[in-house]
């Protein structure tokens, strides 16, 4: 029985490109190209495709797993370039579903004032903000107030999601095996009057994070590249709950190499 394969590409030329002339070598080698159910979700594009072809699929990531071919600006989720699809197809026919890569999803769960709950996952991170005003929140791990939070945000992010926007605001870098998230302060203020921790904290998965915002009407949280706008919010949850992205199996590149390649490149004597 062949494997059934969904493949996602972005709107560029050559991403468009790719996507026809891989769809023409996965029908040769007999592959079942289908956008429903699929085992598969081959991504055409940079990490923001693949974030997208993720939420797409958000429902069945038990039952799918993900490879990406590299034509955009950073490739960090990516494991092929488009010159060589051929070993791509060569891949995906010998792959196991069983030896695929499994990386930890953030669990984000909002609670608001009349009660109502909505779940997300993030590959990345999440972030919370107030379009034009300061954030202030308090902080809770697990049971304890941990503190009162005031600046422009906060981020949550995954061991992977660490290299992203988390590395951007002076998070640190954590490889996926680590079974934790890190919260992330986004310009926090720090004087005679208010205190944070100013560091970034590397919280295990045994405890929830919970934010609990003051009253505003103006809250905005990002869920990757996902936006979306509140203004009941009663507190916002965080934790790793055993939720995982699996990535095929198809010569699949080591965590430090990807960081290697994306942040620092050739290495010369």
């Amino acid at each position: 029985m062949s494997k059934r394969i969904a493949v996602v590409a972005n709107a560029s030329k050559e991403s468009q490109e790719v996507l026809s002339n891989l769809t023409g070598l996965l029908r040769a080698a007999g592959f079942d190209l289908t956008q429903e159910n699929p085992e598969i979700v081959v991504t055409v594009g940079g990490d923001g495709t693949l974030l997208r072809a993720m939420h797409d699929y958000e429902e069945s990531l038990d039952k799918v797993r993900f490879v990406g071919v590299h034509t955009g600006h950073l490739g960090f989720y990516t494991d092929f370039l488009a010159s060589d699809l051929t070993g791509l197809v060569a891949a995906l026919q010998s792959e196991n579903a069983q030896e695929a890569w499994h990386y930890p999803l953030l669990q984000v769960e909002v609670t608001c004032q009349n009660g109502s709950v909505t779940k997300h996952y993030a590959l990345n991170e999440s972030t919370i903000r107030r379009r034009a005003y300061t954030l202030v929140a308090d902080v809770k791990i697990s049971d304890l107030l941990f503190e009162k939070f005031r600046g422009d945000g906060l981020s949550v992010s995954t061991p992977t999601g660490s290299t992203a926007y988390n590395k951007s605001i002076g998070g640190a870098v954590m490889h996926p095996s680590v079974a934790a998230m890190q919260v992330a302060e986004i310009a926090s203020l720090n004087n005679i009057v208010f205190r944070t921790l100013g560091a970034s904290m590397i919280v295990s998965q045994k405890d929830r994070v919970v934010l609990c915002p003051e009253p505003a009407d103006d809250y905005v949280l990002t869920i990757d590249q996902l936006e979306f706008n509140y203004s009941d919010i009663s507190q916002i949850s965080y934790r790793l709950d055993g939720a995982t992205i699996a990535f095929a199996n198809c010569g699949h590149t080591s965590f430090w190499e990807r960081v290697r390649d994306s942040f620092i490149g050739d290495i010369t004597d």
